[in-house]
């Protein structure tokens, strides 16, 4: 398989590790970001970096283009990572809300994914990554709009892989639990715009949210792990003769995983509760 990787969200966290992993492991990463700035910052580090934002078509057209001419239409691999969360209680999420984190978090995916399979198609081989997470396994609550993309992400892979079969191209599902980075930060713009929490029947629920989305980190979650724990799953899936269809990162989706396939809903439900 061509050793060329197409990542997206490499401005920070779990796309900007898995960037600077693969090229150190000798990949030609090419690592986009939504921000003209990051992707000067990103080449100053001697990363090829150009634009791609899911909500843009435009965008996503011609970053493929531009990975056709500077590989003569070839492609190995595809990490789609770049997403955000817009937290609140579901009975609060107005239509453009779910509009618009849908947009990014999966019709970018499989816009994306759609363009990069013709060159993997002509190549015999390939792999399409998806970061999915411990949500596209497990709802919990105020997180209803990133949980449904996640789980339309989930479903949409398992169909693809499946229909991906003699191909060549292998579809693999990241999943990971708490891991450092921005996501909450960046939640914030997305929960201002949309939900008007002080109107909300839950608006005392709301102050512990708000406590918890604008006070700055002063030590990791409980259980979470650096962007380097996805990494080293990314390079098992992307490198491993058979790779497996998911991999777990973190010990929440370890549990998680088990608990759902093994747990009635109402148990799943309660125990999820006291998470």
């Amino acid at each position: 398989m061509d050793r060329s990787i197409l990542i997206t969200g490499c401005s920070s966290g779990i796309g900007y590790d898995a960037a600077k992993g693969l090229a150190a492991r000798g990949w030609r990463v090419f690592a986009t970001c939504r921000a003209e700035a990051d992707c000067e910052r990103l080449r100053a580090e001697g990363l090829e970096s150009f634009v791609l934002d899911y909500a843009d078509e435009t965008s996503i057209a011609a970053a493929v283009e531009t990975v056709k001419g500077l590989t003569g239409g070839r492609l190995g691999a595809l990490f789609n990572n770049g997403a955000f969360a817009c937290p609140g209680a579901v009975e609060d999420l107005p239509r453009g809300a779910l509009r618009e984190i849908f947009e990014v978090n999966l019709f970018g995916y499989h816009d994306l994914t759609r363009r990069v399979i013709p060159m993997m198609r002509a190549a015999g081989a390939g792999r399409i990554v998806n970061c999915s997470s411990v949500l596209g396994l497990v709802a919990m609550r105020w997180r209803g709009a990133y949980v449904a993309t996640k789980f339309a992400m989930e479903g949409l892979s398992d169909v693809l892989r499946i229909e991906m079969k003699g191909t060549g191209i292998e579809v693999i599902l990241i999943e990971p639990g708490p891991i450092t980075s921005r996501i909450r930060e960046n939640s914030v713009p997305h929960f201002e715009r949309w939900v008007d929490w002080q109107a909300s029947a839950r608006v005392e629920e709301y102050r512990g949210l708000l406590h918890r989305l604008y006070q700055a980190k002063d030590k990791p979650d409980t259980f979470e792990l650096p962007a380097s724990a996805v990494t080293a799953q990314l390079i098992r899936a992307l490198e491993s003769p058979r790779p497996k269809a998911r991999y777990y990162v973190t010990l929440p989706t370890h549990l998680m995983g088990f608990a759902r396939r093994f747990f009635p809903t109402r148990a799943l439900d309660w125990l999820i509760a006291r998470v």
